[in-house]
C-alpha cells in the first residue's frame, strides 16, 4: 500500500446508516467508455452475461468484478468500481451470477454462495481471448464464490488469476444468515427475502415443475429460504449442509495468490469474529484489512475520495502488479 494513502475516514460511524447509505450513494457515470455486452457460455444450457469496457489506451489488465445476492452487474458498488478501474487503465468486467441482471432467459438454473463452475470458465474463457494480467474482486456473497474458488485452485490459480479481493464477505455463511435473522437486521432480511422470493415465482412461470411455490409462505429468513429452495435446488440436502460445504472460510488456507480481504468490524450482517480464522496468521497470502467502522459494504469517506474502498483496492492491485513486473526483471 502506498505510504501516503489515507486510512478510512467514515461518513457515518452508525453502522446501518453506513450499510443504507453505501447501497443508495449516487455513482460516478460510466458514459465516457462503451459497454459490450459479453455472452460466456459456461455450461451447455448456461450463459453468463458480462457487461465489459476498455480505456482508450491499451489495457494495464483486467478487473472482473461479481456482485453480492440478489444484486446485478448494475450494482453501485460495481460501478464506482469501473469508473476507478478505467480511469487508471484496467479493463473492467462487471460480471451478473447466473440468472441475474435480468438474464434468467440465459440458464434455468440459479446462483449460489458456493457455486464457483462459471467463474472459472469465465476467467478461462477471458483469458485466453484477451491475454491480459486479471484481478478477480468480489462483494458480499460474490467476495465468498471469489475466496472459495481461489482456495479450491490452490497454486494453479496464478493461471488465471495475479490476485483476489473480497470485500464484505460472510466467509462463515451459518453465522452470517443467523445475524441475518436477528431482529435489528429485519430490514435487510425482508429486502433479500422479497427480492428470493420474486425470483422463484419468476421462475415457477418457467419451470413450475422446479420452482414450486408452496413454500414460499412459510418463508420468513434466509435459512428458511435456503432450507426449502436452495439446499433442494442444489442437492445440498439441508440450509445446514448448504452452509457448511459452501462457505469459504474453509478453502482460505489453501488460496496461493495474493489476496486481500476488506471487513469493517461494524458490519451488521457478518459478525466479526468469523474473521478470527488461523488463515490470516498462517497463510502468507492472506492479507486483511478491519477497519472500526463502514457497515456492509458501505466504506463512504467523509473526505475525498469518498469511494475510498475502490482506491484501496486499486492500490492494492497496483502494488500487486508492480511486484509481479520486477520479480519478471529481476
Amino acid at each position: 500500500m502506498r505510504p501516503d494513502f489515507q486510512p478510512f475516514r467514515p461518513f457515518f460511524r452508525n453502522a446501518h446508516l453506513a450499510t443504507i447509505a453505501g447501497n443508495f450513494w449516487k455513482r460516478p457515470e460510466l458514459a465516457p467508455w462503451p459497454v459490450e455486452p459479453v455472452l460466456h457460455r459456461t455450461a451447455p444450457d448456461v450463459q453468463i452475461l458480462i457487461q465489459s469496457q476498455r480505456p482508450a489506451a491499451p489495457p494495464i489488465g483486467e478487473i472482473l468484478m461479481l456482485h453480492g445476492l440478489e444484486g446485478s452487474s448494475d450494482s453501485g458498488y460495481l460501478v464506482s468500481l469501473a469508473h476507478a478501474a478505467l480511469t487508471r487503465g484496467y479493463a473492467a468486467s462487471r460480471m451478473n451470477l447466473r440468472g441475474c441482471g435480468g438474464t434468467e432467459h440465459l440458464a434455468l438454473t440459479s446462483y449460489h454462495a458456493g457455486q464457483t463452475s462459471d467463474l472459472l470458465e469465465v476467467l478461462r474463457q477471458r483469458r485466453q481471448a484477451s491475454g491480459l494480467p486479471t484481478f478477480l474482486v468480489g462483494f458480499s456473497l460474490g467476495g465468498n464464490i471469489a475466496l472459495k474458488l481461489a482456495g479450491e485452485l490452490g497454486p494453479s490459480a496464478r493461471d488465471l488469476l495475479l490476485g483476489v479481493c473480497a470485500v464484505s464477505t460472510p466467509i462463515d455463511l451459518a453465522a452470517c444468515a443467523a445475524a441475518l435473522a436477528e431482529p435489528r437486521n429485519r430490514i435487510y432480511q425482508n429486502r433479500f427475502l422479497s427480492r428470493l422470493k420474486d425470483r422463484i415465482r419468476r421462475r415457477h412461470l418457467q419451470a413450475p415443475d422446479i420452482y414450486t411455490l408452496e413454500h414460499l409462505p412459510k418463508i420468513r429468513t434466509i435459512i428458511d429460504f435456503d432450507e426449502h429452495y436452495t439446499a433442494r435446488l442444489f442437492n445440498f440436502g439441508t440450509a445446514a449442509n448448504y452452509f457448511r460445504t459452501q462457505a469459504s472460510n474453509q478453502f482460505l488456507e489453501h488460496i496461493q495468490i495474493p489476496s486481500l480481504l476488506v471487513q469493517a468490524k461494524d458490519d451488521p450482517l457478518i459478525p466479526f469474529s468469523v474473521y478470527d480464522h488461523p488463515a490470516f496468521s498462517g497463510n502468507p497470502h492472506l492479507r486483511l484489512i478491519a477497519t472500526d467502522h463502514g457497515g456492509h459494504v458501505g466504506f463512504i469517506s467523509r473526505r475525498q475520495p469518498r469511494f475510498w474502498l475502490d482506491e484501496l483496492l486499486l492500490d492494492w492491485i497496483a502494488e500487486i502488479s508492480n511486484k509481479r513486473a520486477a520479480a519478471r526483471v529481476s
